[in-house]
């Protein structure tokens, strides 16, 4: 019997401890931690897609996803009427496929025409911008690597292959991509870049070539924005051949779970190190082409 007072009383003033605490605790301070905070609430769709034209920007595929790229570069509008302003050849094309599973790392394979080069990335969304700005940006970064099929022309001429060693044909690129979204509508970029060729063609070329990257997008309808990028070279990959900075200017447009970006660029390759160190047209010159990418997203 005195075992189970005992019990009873170590019970009651369990209870009634607790029911003066709940006395003492502030009711408004309660509602406030029971209702969700938005403090920390991201930012979304920055951008619309994992690039914008050629360059990557912040966004990294949602939980479980799988997204399926196509990208196409006709050739360029100074070749004229018998080439009917590039549509008749001189392209290049990449297809990839890219993966995250947890929304914020995400690995990209693909394999585009020019240089036959196969590449695969990964890219780790760092930090991202709040809606109270307790994070005023966000930042991505980004490394990949490339490998071309490419048969040396010079091994049947000189008997001296360039791609002897298969190490030869790797080549690697490292951004940091750091952006801010203002209001619904603009969303900017900038992205300091680096690119390394294991081997070049000339050995007056540099293995390693510094960039950085401007990007940026205007929302003017629900579902339409119009887009922008260059890509300054902060140091010359070649003295003995004429290259340019890459640059477009685009249109997207989204259409239920497909993205459609339209564009016009100088640049052929499509790729890190294509697009930054081996742009060989000017705008100047009438050196742009037609392009397009399209992006359909699985969730998996």
């Amino acid at each position: 019997m005195k075992f189970l007072l005992k019990n009873i009383f170590i019970i009651l003033v369990f209870f009634a401890t607790n029911v003066v605490k709940a006395q003492d605790t502030d009711p408004m301070k309660l509602l406030m931690d029971m209702a969700p905070s938005d403090e920390k609430e991201p930012v979304t769709a920055t951008f619309k897609g994992t690039r914008l034209i050629n360059q990557h920007t912040i966004e990294v595929g949602g939980k479980r996803t799988l997204d399926y790229r196509i990208a196409h570069r006709f050739g360029t509008f100074n070749t004229g009427s018998y080439n009917f302003w590039g549509l008749d050849g001189g392209a290049s094309i990449r297809m990839s496929l890219e993966y995250s599973y947890d929304g914020r790392l995400q690995v990209g394979l693909g394999r585009s025409s020019t240089e036959k080069t196969y590449d695969t990335y990964l890219k780790y969304r760092l930090l991202r911008q709040t809606k109270n700005n307790s994070m005023p940006i966000s930042v991505t970064l980004l490394s990949g690597m490339y490998y071309t099929n490419l048969q040396g022309a010079s091994a049947q001429l000189s008997g001296v292959d360039k791609f002897k060693n298969s190490s030869s044909r790797l080549s690697f690129a490292h951004q940091i991509m750091i952006a801010r979204k203002f209001g619904e509508r603009l969303s900017v970029q900038v992205t300091p870049s680096y690119v390394h060729y294991n081997q070049v063609d000339k050995i007056s070329d540099k293995n390693d070539t510094y960039a950085v990257g401007a990007l940026g997008r205007y929302k003017f309808t629900k579902r339409t924005a119009v887009t922008f990028e260059y890509m300054a070279r902060v140091n010359e990959f070649s003295r003995s051949s004429t290259y340019y900075d890459s640059m477009g200017i685009g249109l997207d447009i989204e259409t239920g779970g497909h993205v459609f970006q339209v564009h016009l660029t100088n640049s052929l390759g499509i790729t890190e190190n294509q697009y930054i160190t081996k742009t060989t047209d000017s705008w100047a010159k009438s050196g742009m082409r037609l392009g397009f990418n399209i992006s359909r997203a699985f969730t998996l």
